[in-house]
């Protein structure tokens, strides 16, 4: 008997295969991997997921589905969780892809690590009904952790998995989780759930100012989010400036033809980006937030450079500091 696990890397998933390959199944891990996950360093492959499979000793399949994914965070069926968080319609949209999976893999169910009332809004009862349903996996879908308090899934009614060693672990607590990675010797697990930035406060007040004022927003504009510091300048421009090296090299990397990138001359300092249509107003201002956080900051008037990404004509213009005030006032958050 083969089963399908969605390992998100994070504890539950982990101890939630486990605990199913102790009864005997076959399994196969699928991980979906998106522009919002954090436990990423550039690559195709989560990390944390990497580690669990590496763990378990069974095959891990990823599918990057950001393109896609962005139309889910755009207009979500079932609104947003606190945040920009929008987890009932995240998790239909990853078990319809884990069906279409298991059908072709010729496994019989799909393993979570969902625990029954953890998280307010996809975890509750009615919602994994819900989810369930709209999957078209009723039934198919195995969550030992709270199963003794979940209607009985196919695999136990068929007498694949006995129901008697699955669990009943329910709420927000992180007890039980751990008292079993104990029993299982799962040390150094990561944070106990997967990482979206969706749920972080600050990322997604920048991706509600990205919606408001560019609703047709591509993956380009939200790898720019999670770089430097952001600016909004005017609704139809924002302006990106780099913390350090790395962010500078990145934010170069993911500018695009029509973006200014501006530098101060002759003093150390950050790369700063400018999207939209700006007028030549904007043009001093973000030339002005560029000096502000260079070594020239206190040295009044600066000359600073700026061009298109592919552009071999530089133009330069002379400029004074912003002031503390109008940073604050337009920074989106630090």
């Amino acid at each position: 008997m083969k089963a399908i696990a969605l390992l998100s890397g994070g504890l539950d998933s982990t101890l939630a295969a486990r605990m199913v390959m102790e009864q005997g199944i076959e399994l196969e891990a699928l991980n979906f991997l998106t522009v919002f996950c954090t436990c990423t360093r550039g690559g195709e492959t989560c990390l944390a997921s990497q580690k669990s499979v590496d763990r378990l000793g069974i095959p891990l399949k990823v599918f990057n589905v950001s393109e896609e994914y962005l139309e889910i965070v755009k207009h979500p069926k079932h609104g947003y969780g606190r945040n920009l968080n929008p987890c009932i319609d995240c998790r239909i949209f990853m078990l319809k892809k884990a069906k279409a999976y298991m059908e072709g893999a010729g496994a019989s169910f799909i393993i979570t690590g969902e625990v029954l009332g953890q998280r307010p809004m996809s975890q509750r009862r009615d919602s994994m009904r819900l989810i369930e349903i709209e999957a078209g996996l009723e039934g198919f879908i195995l969550r030992p952790l709270s199963a003794k308090l979940l209607p009985i899934s196919i695999a136990e009614k068929e007498g694949w998995v006995d129901r008697e060693r699955l669990l009943n672990i329910q709420g927000r607590s992180r007890k039980p989780q751990i008292g079993l990675a104990d029993h299982f010797s799962i040390r150094d697990y990561p944070c106990p759930a997967g990482g979206c930035l969706l749920t972080n406060p600050g990322f997604s007040k920048r991706m509600t100012d990205l919606m408001s004022h560019h609703p047709d927003f591509s993956l380009n504009d939200v790898h720019l989010l999670k770089m430097g510091r952001h600016f909004r300048l005017s609704a139809r421009v924002k302006l990106v400036v780099g913390r350090n090296e790395e962010d500078n090299r990145k934010i170069e990397t993911f500018s695009l033809e029509e973006d200014l990138l501006f530098k101060v001359s002759h003093f150390p300092g950050p790369f700063s980006l400018l999207r939209g249509t700006p007028d030549n107003g904007e043009i001093d201002r973000a030339a002005a937030i560029t000096v502000y956080y260079s070594k020239a900051r206190d040295l009044g008037k600066t000359e600073v450079t700026y061009k298109k990404k592919n552009g071999e004509h530089h133009q330069s213009i002379l400029v004074s500091p912003i002031s503390r005030e109008e940073i604050e006032r337009l920074m989106i958050i630090e």
